[in-house]
């Protein structure tokens, strides 16, 4: 019966609105767990140190004359890998030495390509992708099934069309934003007023063309520079590695000088004439 009584749910204390920088406030739980881990760092600490001071300097072990160092003090152990001959290895460093002026090759290519193009877009050559020229119109082909109905659909649209799109025609026309109250103003306008107007929101809408067009040349541009350094970069970190493995396989030929591990020096001795 006791479990079946419903109790009280106990809710933990959160961290203060003036604390939450600090994260999730930290109960008596975290603080066990983190006094536990910095005990135990403690005395094993403190074990190594005693072990230090403890140490004798003419300790020997058998392991010691199979075991290795470098010049540092730092013990070299067998990975397990198998050891390769020196054939093969000559042969896999001829393989990526032929991978690598493949990829130097096609980068090259790269490169002078987008060359080309940026001095051509610079030069006003060629337009960037997307780009139009500011002064062509759209086309709109209508078909009609008679000469009567061509006729009447060009005197229709000799009154009421404007050939701009409805956003520039708001902006001009303050007094009311729908395009059907604007097309009734340019047919109560005579005849010149209208093609003023006409001739006015053109201009604007060339305008905008132009600013448009600028603004995604520029953009274009841009990501052509960029991509052009990338190739460079790209280029000069290709020729660095294979710059280095040429010296990697001329010391195994020994067909050339060099500095050994211990940094002793070495060269090749050259046949007297």
């Amino acid at each position: 019966m006791r479990n079946a009584v419903q109790r009280r749910n106990h809710k933990e204390r959160a961290q203060p609105v003036q604390r939450e920088k600090w994260g999730v406030l930290e109960k008596h739980k975290d603080y066990s767990l983190r006094a536990k881990d910095y005990n135990e760092k403690r005395k094993r600490l403190k074990i190594l140190r005693e072990k230090a001071a403890e140490r004798n300097p003419d300790e020997f072990s058998y392991s010691m004359l199979s075991s290795k160092t470098d010049r540092h003090g730092r013990r070299i152990k067998d990975r397990g890998n198998p050891s390769l001959s020196q054939d093969a290895v000559k042969l896999l460093k001829t393989q990526d030495a032929g991978y690598l002026r493949t990829m130097m090759q096609k980068t090259r290519k790269e490169c002078q390509k987008v060359e080309e193009e940026c001095f051509l877009q610079k030069s006003g050559i060629i337009q960037v992708a997307g780009g139009q020229d500011v002064s062509r119109r759209g086309e709109h082909v209508v078909f009609v099934e008679s000469g009567e109905q061509q006729r009447s659909l060009c005197v229709e649209r000799d009154e009421n069309d404007i050939s701009l799109p409805g956003d520039v025609v708001r902006q001009q026309h303050t007094s009311s934003g729908n395009k059907k109250d604007v097309l009734q103003s340019f047919g109560q306008m005579p005849i010149d007023s209208r093609q003023m107007k006409r001739q006015e929101l053109e201009e604007l809408l060339a305008s905008k063309r132009e600013k448009a067009f600028r603004k995604r040349r520029k953009r274009e541009r841009q990501s052509q520079q960029s991509r052009l350094n990338a190739l460079k970069a790209r280029g000069k970190d290709l020729l660095a590695v294979e710059q280095q493995l040429d010296l990697q396989r001329a010391k195994m030929n020994n067909s050339i000088g060099g500095t050994n591990k211990a940094g002793v020096g070495w060269k090749v001795r050259e046949r007297k004439k």
